[in-house]
Order: structure tokens, then C-alpha cells, then sequence
């Protein structure tokens, strides 16, 4: 039983509103990894001892990925139970309330311990936020999208977070290159005070969508599951499990945006930060173009196959990376940092929001995608500072870091290898054989 065409030009406009709210969000979520690699070990930490504070500082970066996963339970359940669109709108304003309050937070020098605590406050309520972003924006996409294009649509999520990405480096490129009292003491402030505009713009945008046909079929038939996490666990406790293997790529993404530019600009190499900003920009500019083609070729040939040339490929590169790095050579820092961030990575970040959706049935789609993300997510957050401890007293062991790095790409490889190939599925079949039932399209319809 086919769905009523009644959200005719929906699948575009969820597409764009999932690119533009990503976009809008994870430039606030981004801007933070950069202030942490470079203000924050000055601004909210003892500058006594500066190796100590750099790891404090990128653990803060992680404590939001800590967070996620309560987050995902939250708002996976909600996510389930009253909509994608209200967690997407949910999840935009918490964003833009606790960035905008960290451009506001008293520095060290001002109010001494508390200033960290504070710190941590606001990035707890960001990793929230995060949890059920992407879940829902990519349920909603993926709801709407054709069945044969689901790749090409839900891909527009992440490149939404590349974007928002972009966004933020591009923002901190002026911002790091002003004097270092000015950048200290109102500069770096700026960025976080932008997300007033972030959220209302972002508000106006998803508030105008509609919700998916899928989730209003669900509820008017069947009705909402009233304990999503309950039959989640009991049907797709399988898939659960791989995406928490698969989301463990993520980590690539935090070394490369964090630690690497903490290393690139420390004493031991000595990169400019400016030009080390522009990298993870020019990177972020063809991963833009990439995440779309990577996309549109899982549609044609299966999600694993990209998936996995992208986790693999993955593991090979950042070591690469690292090595051009410690050479102190820019123009292969750049052009490799290009090639494993913005082309090989961008393979499996392009094809993970339809791959890990196609798992789940509609009734409990945005609770796993938000539950089995999450979790991978948080070890992914916490790579960066389990990476400056691996880095050793000087920070500067990159081999160690890039072994670390290919090691973490090994679950999604085993993930994806063991995972269904869903791509030529159709959308109200998602989700059938991790219960061994048969297709109920009219109880449970895309």
C-alpha cells in the first residue's frame, strides 16, 4: 500500500532544511573544537603547566560526546513518540542557547575553578543537542526521500555538517589571526555569540516542513510504540550494535579537526594556526562535493561497498596525514589532509545516514539511529584525548596517534562487512528481517 502523495516537493525541502539546520548547528558544535585546540588551554586553564592544559581543555571537547548518548535516549524516544520535526526544532534552539552562553562564560582569571565548570555545563547541553540532531534530520530525510534515491537525499545531513564546519573555520581563520590580547580577551568570544542568528534562522527554516508520511501513517495505522527503547532492543539489538561499530569512524573526524591542529601548531612543529585552519576548510570544501557523489554511487552499487572503501581507506590515509604533518611541509599537509578528509573519509561519512537508517523499521528508526550513533560518537569524542595521551610528554608521537586512529576504523570495517545491503529495499520493507516478519506496509509505511 502505496502512501497518498500529499507532501508532493517534500523530499527537497526536507533535504534542504536538514542541510541548512546541520550546517547552522554544527557550526556551533565546531567552533568549540577549535577554541579548545587553540583558546581555551589559555583562557580556562592553568597556564602554569600548558601540556596539562591542553588536555584538559580537548577532554572538554569530549565530555559533549559523553553526554550524547543520554541525550539519544531522550530524544530518540521523544523522536518516536511525537515527531522528527519537533526534535529537529528542539534540538536547533538548545544548540544556539548553550553556544551563545559559552561566548559569555568568565574566564579563569576571573572566577578561578568555576570558569571550567561552567565550560563543561554549556558543553554538556551541546552534546544533547547533537544527540538527536542528526537522527532526526536523517529520519526525516530518508522518510520523504524515493526509494532509490534515499543515499543521494540523506546525505545531505553531513553535508550540512560539513558545512557548518566550514563555517566555522572560516569564521576562526580572522579570528586566530588577530593580536593575541584582543584574540584572549573579546576575540574568541565572537563565534559563540554568532549562534543568536544561527538558531533564529535555523527556527524559521524547519519550522516550515512537514513531517514525514511515513511517521503520520505510523501514528494514524499502528499508532506510536510507547517504549521505543523496549522494542528497539528486543528486534534490532543487532543493528544497534552496528552502528555503534560503524559510528567509531566518526573518529576520524575528531582527530583531523582537533588533534591534528593541535599538533600542527604546537612548539614541536610550528605551523601556522591561520594556514592550518585553511586546510581543514579547503578540505571541508570538497568534502561538500564529495559526500553527494559518494552518496549517489551507494544508491547505484549498495551502501557497504562505499562504506567500506571510506572506513578502509580511512585508516590508510590519516596516517599519512599525521606523517606529512611532523614533515613540516604545507603543501603535502594540504594536499593530503584534502585527500583523506575531504575525498576518502567523506565515503563513509556520505553514506552512514542512509546505511545505519535502512537498518530500522519507522516506529523506532530515530532511537536506533540516535542510540547506536551516539554511543560510537562518544568514544570518537574522547579519541582526541586518549590521542594527546598517546602522544606522549611532548605531544608530538604522531605514529601513535595515526596507529591509534586505523585501529578504531577496524569496528566499522567488521560492522559493515556483517551488516544487509539495503539500498535496493523499499522503504516500507526497512527493517523486516531484523524481525523475521513480512512486510507490513500498511501498518508500518514510508
Amino acid at each position: 500500500m502505496s502512501v497518498p502523495d500529499t507532501h508532493a516537493g517534500q523530499p527537497r525541502k526536507a533535504a534542504m532544511a536538514a542541510w541548512i539546520g546541520s550546517a547552522l548547528e554544527y557550526y556551533d558544535f565546531f567552533i568549540y573544537g577549535s577554541a579548545a585546540a587553540l583558546i581555551f588551554p589559555e583562557v580556562f586553564f592553568d597556564e602554569s603547566d600548558p601540556a596539562t592544559a591542553t588536555l584538559l581543555s580537548l577532554a572538554t571537547f569530549g565530555v559533549a560526546y559523553a553526554a550524547r548518548p543520554v541525550g539519544a535516549l531522550f530524544l530518540g524516544h521523544f523522536g518516536d513518540r511525537v515527531g522528527r520535526k519537533k526534535i529537529m526544532v528542539f534540538t536547533l534552539i538548545l544548540m544556539g542557547i548553550s553556544t551563545f552562553l559559552i561566548g559569555c562564560l568568565p574566564t579563569r582569571d576571573q572566577v578561578g575553578a568555576l570558569a571550567p565548570v561552567l565550560l563543561v555545563l554549556c558543553r554538556v547541553l551541546q552534546g544533547i543537542s547533537a544527540a538527536g540532531e542528526q537522527a532526526s534530520a536523517n529520519s526525516m530525510t530518508l522518510e520523504h526521500a524515493p526509494s532509490h534515491r534515499r543515499g543521494f537525499f540523506t546525505s545531505f545531513t553531513l553535508s550540512g555538517t560539513q558545512g557548518g564546519q566550514l563555517l566555522a573555520t572560516l569564521v576562526f581563520i580572522p579570528i586566530a589571526a588577530l593580536p593575541e590580547q584582543q584574540l584572549m580577551s573579546w576575540g574568541w568570544r565572537v563565534p559563540f555569540w554568532m549562534s543568536v542568528a544561527v538558531a533564529v534562522v535555523g527556527y524559521v527554516i524547519r519550522r516550515k516542513l512537514d513531517e514525514t508520511p511515513a511517521f503520520e501513517q505510523q501514528a494514524a495505522t499502528e499508532g506510536v510504540v510507547k517504549l521505543p527503547l523496549a522494542v528497539l532492543l528486543r528486534e534490532h539489538w543487532a543493528d544497534v550494535l552496528r552502528v555503534i561499530g560503524g559510528a567509531l569512524v566518526a573518529s576520524v573526524s575528531t582527530i583531523f579537526t582537533v588533534w591534528a591542529l593541535s599538533y600542527a601548531t604546537s612548539d614541536s612543529v610550528g605551523m601556522d594556526k591561520s594556514s592550518m585552519l585553511w586546510v581543514g576548510a579547503l578540505a571541508n570544501m570538497v568534502a561538500l562535493g564529495a559526500i553527494p557523489l559518494w552518496a549517489t554511487l551507494s544508491d547505484r552499487i549498495g551502501r557497504r561497498p562505499v562504506f567500506l572503501v571510506g572506513a578502509a581507506g580511512s585508516a590508510v590515509t590519516m596516517f599519512l596525514y599525521l606523517w606529512a604533518i611532523s614533515t613540516g611541509s604545507y603543501p603535502l599537509t594540504l594536499l593530503l589532509g584534502i585527500v583523506a578528509f575531504g575525498v576518502v573519509y567523506s565515503a563513509a561519512n556520505g553514506v552512514w545516514p542512509s546505511f545505519y537508517g535502512e537498518m530500522f523499521s519507522t516506529r523506532v528508526r530515530l532511537s536506533g539511529m540516535a542510540i547506536g550513533t551516539q554511543i560510537g560518537f562518544a568514544v570518537a569524542g574522547f579519541a582526541v584525548t586518549f590521542a594527546a595521551q598517546i602522544a606522549g610528554p611532548d605531544g608530538d608521537d604522531w605514529s601513535a596517534v595515526a596507529l591509534f586512529t586505523a585501529a578504531l576504523c577496524v569496528p566499522p570495517v567488521v560492522a559493515a562487512l556483517s551488516a544487509r545491503e539495503t539500498a535496493k529495499v523499499p522503504t516500507e520493507q526497512l527493517g523486516e528481517r531484523a524481525t523475521g516478519q513480512s512486510a507490513q506496509p500498511a501498518k508500518v509505511a514510508a
